[in-house]
């Protein structure tokens, strides 16, 4: 699964990891992310991450 980083703050998405504070299990890809799911440390909108 690919990662996304948060162009706003440079935090990565890793999708074997997940976001666990938010509730979101390992092995959620980006795509897959809550519709409201927002970068965990800036805040920014899943509209501010690019593909790395």
């Amino acid at each position: 699964m690919e990662k996304y980083r948060c162009i706003v703050c440079g935090y990565v998405y890793d999708p074997e990891i997940g976001d666990p504070d938010y509730g979101v299990s390992p092995g959620t890809s980006f795509r897959n992310l809550p519709g409201d799911w927002v970068c965990p440390v800036c805040g920014a909108p899943q509209d501010q991450f690019e593909k790395i």
